[in-house]
């Protein structure tokens, strides 16, 4: 063989080998194309069907449902009852975290700011969901924004309450005095900013009175003073106020609600008395952080709603001095909206404040 053949010779096995590898080649990467199709599919159909099974799966672990308060108060008692009867109704613990602080500012937040997951819940009411925005400049949370209603499940009216020695017997001569001597009489609160100061200030603002405001360190030292005769009046919530109007200590001057408490039923409504055109009930409920799925907002609405209804639950609340509420999605929202929209317009146009 010439070398021009040997060179012909291996010209064609380099070309031939080429070939092969080429088409090698190709195989694999079809194959690989194959394999990655193959796996995004399998990909897809896993989550969808993890996504599809968490309605059935959820809870599958502790829930923390978180109280902005210490323990007692209105608070603490709806969250935990609320939360035992969801434990038994899912057969997972649903368990009770206080965490307060400035008010009610710091658990309301660090439900905003949670996993939403559904394992995170809050325990909301006018004063953290409705007050809150007009009493902070700088609220670290959006009321409608972050947070979704879950269900309502009782409302409180406020009664304003009188040291028993003090010689005025309803909420006009109350004004009038005020009127008259200016900065005579005095109203206890449990702090600036509470439901019991927003509520008697929007009052008085509306009312054209001018009374001193006495804040305390809690509804407990205000009591104390309001039942020395130190301070001549208070609004608490009805079924506190209740066990200190029913033992003679202190004496009823009006109800918040829109309607007469059926514990009160001779106790006219501060719109009754015609001084104000002005109503207060304190609702409390369920929050879950806004980007909670769907279908978890869904489990939790759909056994609050039946749990809010049961007798045994619906007989504690009344005999808390509450109003049961059960309202459908499309009422909540509207209600806490309204709420959220005219109390921030009322604190802000009388100038009160959480300092």
């Amino acid at each position: 063989m010439t070398r021009r053949d040997m060179q012909r010779s291996i010209a064609r096995a380099v070309h031939r080998a080429s070939r092969v590898a080429m088409t090698a080649l190709t195989t694999i990467t079809m194959m690989a194309s194959l394999l990655a199709a193959a796996m995004f599919a399998s990909d897809r159909v896993h989550a969808q069907a993890t996504a599809s099974a968490l309605p059935h799966s959820y809870p599958d672990r502790v829930v923390k449902v978180i109280v902005p308060q210490p323990p007692g108060g209105g608070f603490d008692f709806v969250g935990r009852l609320l939360a035992d009867r969801l434990g038994k109704h899912f057969g997972q613990t649903f368990v009770v975290e206080n965490r307060p602080g400035s008010g009610t500012l710091v658990g309301t937040d660090a439900v905003a700011k949670a996993a939403a997951d559904g394992y995170t819940l809050l325990v909301g009411s006018v004063s953290n969901i409705a007050l809150n925005p007009g009493l902070y400049k700088n609220l670290p949370y959006d009321s409608l924004r972050d947070f979704e209603p879950l269900g309502l499940a009782v409302s409180y009216s406020y009664t304003l309450m009188a040291r028993s020695d003090l010689p005025l017997q309803t909420l006009q001569q109350v004004v009038a005095e005020a009127k008259s001597n200016p900065r005579s009489l005095t109203y206890a609160s449990a702090g600036n900013g509470s439901g019991q100061h927003v509520l008697a200030a929007a009052l008085w603002h509306l009312a054209g009175a001018d009374l001193v405001h006495v804040p305390y360190r809690g509804a407990q030292a205000a009591y104390q003073d309001l039942l020395g005769g130190r301070v001549d009046l208070f609004f608490d919530l009805a079924p506190t106020a209740g066990r200190q109007i029913a033992g003679g200590r202190a004496k009823a001057i009006a109800t918040s609600g829109a309607q007469r408490n059926p514990a009160h039923p001779d106790l006219p409504t501060i719109r009754e008395s015609g001084v104000a055109d002005l109503d207060l009930e304190s609702w409390f409920g369920l929050f879950a952080p806004a980007a909670t799925p769907p279908e978890v907002l869904e489990r939790l609405r759909t056994a609050l709603a039946a749990l809010v209804t049961a007798p045994d639950v619906t007989e504690t609340f009344v005999k808390a001095g509450g109003r049961p509420l059960s309202l459908d999605q499309a009422a909540m929202r509207k209600l806490v909206a309204d709420d959220v929209e005219r109390w921030t317009g009322l604190i802000r146009a009388a100038d009160i404040t959480s300092e």
